[in-house]
C-alpha cells in the first residue's frame, strides 16, 4: 500500500537519496550546502516550501516539492510543483500520480487556483502521466540565471 506523508527531518537520509537520484536524472549536480538548505526549507513549515514523501512496503519511492505563491490574474493564490520524483523501480506504480494528487488536495485546502510545473521535454514517461493528468499549457519556459 502507499502512504504519502510530509517530509521531517528524521526523513533526511531517505530524502536524501530519492534527491540525489532525482538530480542524476536531470544530469545534474547540487553542493552539499544547496542541498541541505533545501532540506532545512522543506521541514520548516514557516519557510513556505513543502514536500512530502511516498512509502511503498516501508521503503521511500518517490518524493514531490511545491510551494504557493501570489498571482496577478487570480484572486487564489498559484501552486508550483517544483520536483517530482518516483525512484525507477517504483515507475508506473501510481506512486508519481498519488505525489500529484497529495499537491493537488494540499494546493485545493490552501484556496489555489492552479497547479503548475515544468518537466523537459524529452521525460516522455513523465509527460504521457503529466498528459492524463493536467492540461498542457502550450507556453515556453525561459530563464535568465544571475
Amino acid at each position: 500500500m502507499l502512504e504519502i506523508r510530509t517530509v521531517r527531518t528524521e526523513d533526511h537520509a531517505v530524502w536524501l537519496e530519492l534527491w540525489q537520484g532525482y538530480l542524476k536524472f536531470y544530469e545534474t549536480e547540487l553542493s552539499d550546502d544547496v542541498t541541505q538548505y533545501a532540506f532545512d526549507r522543506i521541514v520548516n513549515p514557516a519557510s513556505g516550501l513543502d514536500g512530502a514523501i511516498a512509502w511503498q512496503d516501508g521503503h521511500a519511492v518517490g518524493l514531490v516539492h511545491w510551494l504557493t505563491h501570489q498571482a496577478t490574474w487570480s484572486r487564489g493564490d498559484y501552486c508550483y510543483l517544483e520536483d517530482l520524483f518516483v525512484s525507477p523501480g517504483a515507475r508506473g506504480s501510481g506512486a508519481g500520480r498519488s505525489l500529484i494528487g497529495h499537491v493537488r488536495d494540499r494546493a485545493t485546502d490552501a484556496g489555489c487556483a492552479k497547479i503548475y510545473w515544468l518537466t523537459a521535454e524529452t521525460n516522455t514517461r513523465a509527460r504521457a502521466l503529466y498528459d492524463q493528468v493536467a492540461t498542457r499549457s502550450g507556453f515556453i519556459h525561459y530563464q535568465l540565471s544571475l
